[in-house]
C-alpha cells in the first residue's frame, strides 16, 4: 500500500476486464479512494502486470480472453501470497463463483455493485476479509461444506451454463459480436444460444429478456 497523506494509506489496485468502458468505470467510482496502478484486458497482460507491480488487489474479471480470471489466479496466485484477488464479474453462476475461490481470491462481486461498496470491498479485502455480493456467499458455504449449491432462480436450472453467460451479456446490454468475443465464440453461436434462452424461458425479444433477467438482479 502507498501514502497519499500524513495518515491514509491507500490501497494499490489493478483492474483485470475485457471490456475499456469497464475499466474506465471503475477507475472512475473508486480512483479517489484508492490508487489504480494498472489495467489489463486478457490474461497475458495480465499476469505480466501483476507480476511486475505487485499491487495489493487484483480486481478480476472471470471471462477473460486467453482463459479467464482462473488461468489469472492459476498463474500468480500462489507465487505473489501477498496479491488479493477480488473477483468482479457479470456471471453469478455458481460454479464460477466457487472455481475463483478454490483457485485463490478472497471475494467475488457481481458488476451491479455500487461505487462505495466496491471501494469498501477493495479495503476489506485488502486488509485480508473476505467479501461477497450478499447471495453469493451461500454458494460457497455450500461448497466447502459440501452441501448443493442453490441457483438464483429456478428458471435460470433450464439454462445451459453458456446459455445462462449469453442471458446476462445480452441483458448487460452487449451486442452479439461483443458477446462472442467476450466469450471466445462466434457471433452466430450467439444468436443461436440467445435463441435459446428465449425459448426455454418463454420470452419474445431482447426487451423482454433484459426485463426478466432485471428483475432477478442477474445483472
Amino acid at each position: 500500500m502507498t501514502s497519499s497523506g500524513e495518515d491514509e494509506v491507500r490501497v494499490r489496485v489493478f483492474v483485470v476486464d475485457d471490456h475499456a468502458v469497464v475499466r474506465s468505470g471503475v477507475r472512475a467510482e473508486v480512483g479517489d479512494r484508492v490508487d489504480i496502478v494498472g489495467e489489463a484486458d486478457d490474461v497475458a497482460s495480465a499476469v505480466q502486470g501483476i507480476r511486475a507491480l505487485e499491487p495489493d488487489v487484483v480486481l478480476l474479471d472471470v471471462h477473460l480472453p486467453g482463459g479467464g480470471g482462473r488461468a489469472v489466479l492459476d498463474d500468480v496466485a500462489t507465487a505473489y501470497p501477498q496479491v488479493r484477488f477480488l473477483a468482479l464479474s457479470v456471471s453469478d453462476v455458481a460454479e464460477d463463483v466457487i472455481a475463483v475461490i478454490r483457485a485463490g481470491a478472497r471475494g467475488y462481486l457481481t458488476k451491479a455493485v455500487s461505487g462505495p461498496e466496491l471501494v469498501d470491498a477493495i479495503i476489506r479485502v485488502a486488509a485480508g476479509d473476505a467479501c461477497f455480493s450478499p447471495r453469493l456467499a451461500g454458494f460457497v458455504l455450500d461448497a466447502f461444506r459440501g452441501g448443493p449449491s442453490t441457483s438464483p432462480d429456478p428458471d435460470f436450472d433450464r439454462l445451459t451454463r453458456r446459455e445462462r453467460d449469453v442471458l446476462r451479456l445480452v441483458a448487460a446490454g452487449y451486442t452479439y459480436k461483443e458477446i462472442g468475443t467476450r466469450l471466445s465464440i462466434s457471433a452466430r453461436t450467439v444468436e443461436t444460444h440467445a435463441a435459446a434462452v428465449l425459448r426455454k424461458l418463454q420470452l419474445s425479444d431482447r426487451r423482454e429478456l433484459t426485463r426478466w433477467a432485471a428483475d432477478r438482479h442477474l445483472v
